[in-house]
């Protein structure tokens, strides 16, 4: 038996989405605002808080980009990290314009990204620095070469990307993919994204022993912040079965001015672990001082260094390489496919295969912002799951995508403004967009086990891994694994088992690299 493919429940539970009949204009027209069932208003709202469930990147990707060291001990802006040898002493002002050119480039290269996907892709979905990704480089590959050798790598792996776009074989690969499995990756991300909103929230935190995780401090709620959240979901809930139009932009903001209200009179400040438990987890809420943006990390990359280590060729440091640009291409390759199915599923944008429109433009766009990424110094950019708020707002088209990428690029101006906007108070869009996109769960048929087991592996080791890609390699195994065991191998599309095969290296690298080295 197969999924059932009717239309789930939550395609009429937006009744206020419906437009005017008639396309009478040329933006109208481009978009498909009115086909798409939207309305300038709705496009407008949803790519604002698509915008403000991303804007936490600018922050965080410069704690992980700009405060990470090269195998010399320099900051990508080229600074050493330490004041002295013995590496005990940190170079705060180094270290500052670090994090603040990265924070500058993160924002204009989503800026630019996103609108393009607006514009090309025509899609409602926000790009940026993909965390994970991110890690990645700072943490494994720039401790091994320079950083303009390791943005170098990032700029390989997005022209691969592209290439494989070019030829078709990304479309064809989206394409084999069974509609359960993709069904079952967009129930997953709705969960992922609910555990991430709760986790940025403190309302769910790692403890220093067992159990693996807990609610809040020693199984209770405690902190003026996570009082934010919990304010700020029940303002969103009682707003949404009201039918209020922005309900979800309406509780960020509430939410924000209440977090910038508290902070002003008791003076929280950040989490900084053991010190201050209870603080604020990204953003403090508070105005900072304005500044002229520093752009110059654009551009800081060596194509060809990395593979030439003091100017010679060794074949076992080129097969690292190479390890480690696949890892980063095959997170990045299905990162964005879940992504893309989650938001597309959720819009009620898929064809009857299951397929976004404008596929192939999607997956470009795509690819070329994880080159744009390696150019401006802050790692692959690649498509933001959190895309599915602004959906959940009334996103349907490329024009919500213009507008989150022209408050990016606000943003690169006007960052202590976006910085008051604490993650306890954009939180709790996630959290509801999860309960929105488990509705698909119906779609499943869990009777099918050859089906069944693969979809509920999916979507249950994404949040627990805290990996969208761990969770589709699994299932993607599990399925091919289950149908060979049946009898039924030759059922299985052929880049099935190509990709099966990728995802057994990919989940084996470390032991791979060690064996290398």
């Amino acid at each position: 038996m197969s999924a059932v493919v009717t239309k789930s429940p939550r395609a009429n539970r937006r009744p206020e989405t419906t437009a005017p009949l008639q396309q009478s204009t040329s933006l109208d027209r481009f978009f498909d605002i009115t086909r798409r069932g939207s309305s300038i208003g709705h496009e407008v709202r949803g790519g604002l808080v698509t915008f403000f469930a991303m804007a936490y990147i600018i922050a965080l990707n410069p704690l992980i980009i700009g405060t990470a060291t090269d195998k010399g001990g320099l900051l990508i802006s080229g600074a050493p990290k330490f004041l002295d040898a013995a590496m005990t002493e940190v170079d705060t002002v180094a270290v500052g314009a670090s994090i603040g050119m990265v924070a500058a480039g993160t924002a204009l290269i989503a800026g630019i990204m996103t609108i393009l996907m607006g514009v090309i892709g025509r899609f409602p979905i926000g790009l940026a620095t993909g965390l994970g990704l991110n890690a990645l480089v700072a943490y494994v590959i720039a401790p091994q070469m320079t950083w303009p050798q390791a943005m170098g790598l990032v700029v390989w792996e997005g022209i691969i990307i592209a290439i494989l776009v070019m030829t078709g074989f990304r479309t064809a690969v989206f394409k084999a993919v069974p509609r359960t499995l993709r069904t079952a990756i967009s129930v997953g991300i709705g969960l992922f994204i609910a555990f991430v909103g709760l986790i940025n929230a403190g309302v769910i935190r790692k403890p220093a022993g067992a159990p693996p995780v807990e609610l809040g401090i020693n199984g209770s709620l405690a902190g003026w912040p996570v009082l934010v959240f919990v304010v700020g979901l029940m303002l969103l809930v009682a707003l949404y079965v009201r039918k209020v139009k922005g309900a979800m932009l309406i509780s960020i903001v509430v939410a924000t001015v209440l977090a910038v209200i508290l902070e002003a009179v008791a003076g929280i400040g950040a989490n900084v672990g053991a010190d201050n438990p209870t603080g604020w987890a990204l953003n403090v809420p508070q105005l900072g001082s304005f500044g002229w943006p520093d752009l110059s990390l654009f551009g800081r990359i060596d194509m060809l260094g990395a593979f030439f280590p003091d100017g010679t060729f060794s074949l076992a440091h080129f097969i690292t390489l190479a390890v480690l640009v696949f890892s980063l291409l095959l997170a990045d390759f299905f990162d964005t496919m879940g992504t893309v199915v989650a938001v597309g599923s959720e819009a009620n944008l898929l064809d009857e295969h299951g397929m976004p429109p404008r596929t192939t433009a999607i997956l470009m766009v795509d690819s070329l912002a994880a080159v744009a990424g390696g150019v401006g110094s802050v790692s692959s950019n690649t498509c933001y799951v959190e895309s599915t708020a602004g959906v959940g707002e009334g996103a349907r088209t490329g024009l919500a995508s213009v507008v989150t990428g022209a408050a990016f690029l606000l943003a690169i101006f006007l960052s202590p403004v976006i910085n008051m906007v604490p993650s306890e108070a954009a939180s709790p869009v996630l959290v509801f967009v999860g309960f929105l996109m488990i509705s698909q769960v119906v779609d499943i048929d869990w009777t099918d086990a050859s089906l069944g087991i693969p979809a509920f592996l999916t979507l249950t080791l994404m949040p627990f891994s805290y990996s969208i890609t761990t969770g589709i390699g699994v299932g993607f195994l599990a399925f091919v694994f289950i149908r060979a065991v049946a009898g039924k191998a030759r059922d299985v599309h052929p880049l099935m088992w190509l990709v099966a095969a990728m995802f057994v290296i990919y989940f084996v690298q470390g032991p791979l690299i060690g064996l290398i080295s």
